[in-house]
């Protein structure tokens, strides 16, 4: 007998769930206080996942068969990182020293025609 494939939107649901579970239970072993934005966030975010299968409703806001928008996975992401405690990284991950100079080579110079206001 053959297993049923897994489920893409199922998976997506508990990812998240889990995700946000995870982001609390950081936040409260390590002592980091969320703020109440942070704490109505998490809580109204996972109802929503629970409830609807995806916490937004507008499609263009998030992939499809993901349950988090893309915002609201920055977000998540950003708590997360304060629960741990990493407070020089953002959802994009740790900073990166800028490089110097341009990516094509040397620099091409534009020629601009000058009017006269004659």
């Amino acid at each position: 007998m053959r297993a049923k494939p897994p489920n893409p939107k199922e998976q997506a649901k508990r990812a998240a769930l889990n995700a946000l579970k995870r982001a609390r239970r950081a936040a409260e072993k390590s002592g980091v206080e969320l703020s109440e934005w942070e704490g109505e966030f998490l809580t109204s975010v996972a109802q929503r996942v629970e409830t609807y299968g995806r916490a937004f409703a507008d499609p263009e806001k998030g992939a499809r068969g993901q349950a988090l928008s893309g915002n609201q996975a920055i977000k998540l992401k950003e708590i997360a990182a304060k629960a741990k405690g990493d407070q020089d990284q953002d959802a994009r991950g740790p900073r990166k020293p800028m490089r110097r100079g341009g990516g094509f080579g040397r620099a091409v110079k534009r020629q601009v025609a000058h009017r006269d206001d004659d």
